[in-house]
């Protein structure tokens, strides 16, 4: 099996490594293709208006002066264009990605771009205790993945389909299971704007989440992480609501 890993928190996070280290527990041909520097919060965007500068930093290991689909890209139609990959792994990012995460993160992008592709791909998030950021416990995710990501292979990826993998912040053995979950749904009212001055009394603003949390409705990727187990959730690519188009049949006729 040939796998690629990418991430959004650039070629010199923790969790880049933590992920190599699950993917050659599946496979000896493992290559990583990461930005150049941290792309969090990037989404699914491309860089559409700047070249790519591709660096090799050592052997199976590239750098982009780009966002994470930039680097699923440069992977699948340059590093990797003599034979493409089976399986894309993007992460472990530094913190969950969960609910409407998905549609802001780096992380969720590099593995979607796989799937808009035609590849395998899940996306990997290690969170952490509350105000424990510089603590992570990568160990729960490099400990517990390779079983699941080898289980989930065995079960067969749909095409146009991912998985959304979140750990908790806990050590592997304090994981409470895995729980197979919904895309759940934040109380967005602890989103606010903090603005602050610079030292030429000018004004910046810095987005800030509160730390309220919420009672996240059962089934959802919220409420297996609050509970202390391993969310897995399967994300499409067509986001269609189908319901409603059937509602609106002849609206406009």
């Amino acid at each position: 099996m040939r796998i690629l890993i990418t991430n959004d928190d650039g070629i010199h996070a923790h969790g880049l490594g933590v992920l190599e280290r699950i993917a050659r527990q599946i496979s000896d041909d493992v290559t990583v293709v990461a930005p150049e520097f941290d792309q969090s919060g990037v989404a699914h965007s491309l860089s559409l208006n700047d070249p790519l500068r591709l660096r090799e930093i050592s052997a199976s290991h590239f750098a982009v002066k780009g966002t994470p689909t930039d680097c699923v890209l440069m992977g699948i139609h340059k590093i990797m264009a003599d034979r493409r990959p089976d399986l894309i792994l993007s992460g472990v990012n530094h913190g969950h990605n969960l609910a409407e995460d998905v549609f802001y993160s780096g992380t969720v992008a590099g593995a979607r771009e796989g799937a808009i592709l035609g590849i395998p791909s899940m996306a990997l998030s290690q969170g952490y205790a509350p105000g424990m950021r510089e603590g992570v416990q990568w160990d729960c995710a490099e400990t517990l993945a390779p079983a699941i990501i080898k289980k989930l292979l065995s079960h067969g990826v749909p095409r146009d389909r991912l998985f959304n993998l979140n750990f908790p912040g806990c050590a592997p053995a304090e994981a409470k299971g895995v729980a197979v979950t919904g895309q759940g749904r934040r109380d967005m009212s602890v989103v606010s704007l903090e603005e602050r001055q610079d030292g030429r009394m000018k004004p910046y603003f810095w987005i800030r989440y509160g730390r309220t949390r919420a009672i996240p409705p059962g089934g959802t990727d919220l409420d297996a992480i609050y509970n202390g187990k391993i969310s897995i959730t399967p994300l499409q690519l067509d986001l269609t609501d189908t319901a409603l188009q059937k509602s609106l049949t002849g609206l406009f006729s």
